[in-house]
Formats: structure tokens, sequence, C-alpha cells
């Protein structure tokens, strides 16, 4: 069955449940997943891992960095600091663009956020969301987030755009909340674009009509990036030959002529033929390759001299 990462430009109103959901369905391939949740006000890069192999990487995926682009409305406050809440405050706003710029400096780089109420962050067992909802509030312990850069880019009072790349894990609306209470006035996000995820950038994301247009002529996995390919910054690649290949598809350790590596960092592994095999990384105790997520089924065992015909 096809599989690889489908970099989807969300639609506004949606969740990426609906999304996974929808792509299942249209696919008929049972193991679909996402690679970092998008709220329903947000737009732009998701990343749907399709098929096996793909969903056995949305970790690697999930971990990389983010860009978004946020709409922001000074002067009021909301439960779940977004246009999708109830108002809680409303305040007047005496705010220059020199006073906001002076503000994100606090937000810039390694800095704590305690996670929203409306989140879907588990509380003994139970969804935050779920606990909101029934006006419980609970205590949330801080998260550290990077910040790596953080822009104004638009200011038409009361309103403003950000421009941010962040770690994963960052909650833009609380970034909004707290720039707002920063300024003595409160803010929440009107609009949320993502515009990367890693290497997938939202030039480059699928439509969601080309998807489902595609999908009913069955020429969706023409649309997919293969697995390996979405891997490719984040972990150096070895080629082996055809024994090498063989037993690490095996399950076995392997050896081969490359220095031993600075790092334990995951490597992705090819056989002969340029086939992607696996991820594997280094044991230095033993001086070999160990498999981590083989994608396919045992390489062919290559003869001995013996054996060939």
């Amino acid at each position: 069955m096809p599989s690889g990462i489908l970099n989807v430009d969300k639609p506004l109103g949606k969740t990426s449940h609906d999304i996974v959901a929808i792509v299942r369905e249209l696919t008929g391939i049972r193991r679909v997943g996402h690679a970092g949740t998008l709220d329903p006000l947000a737009t732009g890069v998701l990343l749907v891992c399709v098929g096996r192999s793909a969903t056995r990487i949305a970790e690697f995926l999930m971990g990389e960095p983010k860009m978004y682009r946020a709409d922001a409305k000074l002067g009021i406050t909301t439960d779940t600091y977004d246009a999708e809440g109830e108002v809680v405050t409303e305040s007047p706003v005496d705010v220059s663009r020199s006073d906001i710029e002076e503000a994100l400096e606090q937000f810039r780089g390694a800095i704590e956020q305690i996670p929203p109420m409306y989140s879907a962050i588990k509380h003994k067992g139970k969804p935050l969301y779920r606990l909101a909802r029934r006006g419980v509030e609970v205590e949330r312990p801080a998260r550290q987030v990077e910040i790596t850069s953080l822009r104004l880019v638009g200011w038409n009072p009361p309103e403003c755009t950000l421009e941010m790349t962040c770690s994963a894990g960052t909650y833009v609306r609380v970034l909004v909340h707290d720039l707002g209470q920063a300024l003595g006035c409160g803010a929440y996000v009107t609009g949320l674009t993502r515009l990367a995820s890693g290497k997938f950038r939202l030039e480059d994301a699928v439509t969601w009509d080309r998807f489902t247009q595609m999908a009913k002529k069955e020429r969706w996995p023409e649309l997919l990036s293969p697995i390996d390919e979405a891997l490719a910054d984040q972990f150096p690649a070895l080629i082996l030959n055809a024994d090498a290949a063989w037993r690490l598809c095996s399950g076995q350790a392997i050896e081969t002529d490359e220095e031993e590596p600075e790092d334990e960092t995951l490597v992705r592994m090819y056989g002969p033929a340029g086939r992607f095999l696996a991820l594997a990384s280094y044991d230095g105790d033993e001086g070999v390759w160990r498999p981590r997520k083989v994608f396919v089924s045992p390489y062919p065992r290559p003869r001995s001299d013996d054996e060939q015909v």
C-alpha cells in the first residue's frame, strides 16, 4: 500500500482529527495520523502521515520547529485565548507600535508558558478542555519553549500580525494572551496560519480541494512525499551492501566501514539499489549499528558463491 507524508493546507473550521478521518475514508488506508495538531481556527501546514510506515515516523515530524503567522486583536481577552471563546474582559487600547515591539522582546528565546485550559493536555486522564467546559480550572505546570524569531509584521490598531518560529509544543494562543497582559490591555488570536513544519512549507502544501479531487480520481498517492525525504534534514544517510542490508532488515546488528559517529543520532539506512530500509543507531560499546525502525520486510538474502546457479 502507498505510504508517505501529505502536506495539506488545512482549511478553516476543520479539526486535525476531521482531516485524518476524511483522508482515511477517501484513500481506504486505515493507518493515518497527523504530526502536530492545529485548532479549527487555524489554517496552513498539517502533515498527514498516510500508511503504516509514515505513521511510524510521526514522532520525528512532531518534534520539528514550526513557523506561524498570527492575527491578534488587542483590548479583549477570551476564555480560549482565541476568537472561538467567550469574552472575559474588555479594556481600552492605548498602545503604539513601539510599545508592542518593546513588549515582544521578553518573548524571544527560551520562555515558559502555562498551557491553556482549553487544550488537549490531560489531567488525571481527562483532557483539560472537557474540564474547562464544565467551568473547572486546575493548576497546570509551566513548560519551557523556544521562540527563535518573533516579528511584528502588521499594525492596524487595535489589531496586529505576528510571525514567529518556535519549538514544537509552543502555544501561539498563550503567547498572544501573555503579550496582551504585558501590554496591560489583553489580546486574543483572531486568525492563525502555520507557515512551516520542519522542512514542509505552506507554499508547497496541497489545497484541500485538490486533495479531494485527486482522491476521487484515485491519484492521491502522487501527492505524497516519501518518508525518507521527510527525514532527510534530521538524519544522515548510509548505503549498505546486500549482505548488511539483509541482516539489518532481519533485526540484526551490523558493522560498516564508516567512521564512528560523534553522537547517537539516528541514521537513514539504504540498500544497494537505493531503497530506504530503516533507521538505525550506533552502539559505541559494541561498535555496531542496531536497527531502531525497519520499514521493509527482510531484504532478499544474497547468495554465497557456492549457492550461485
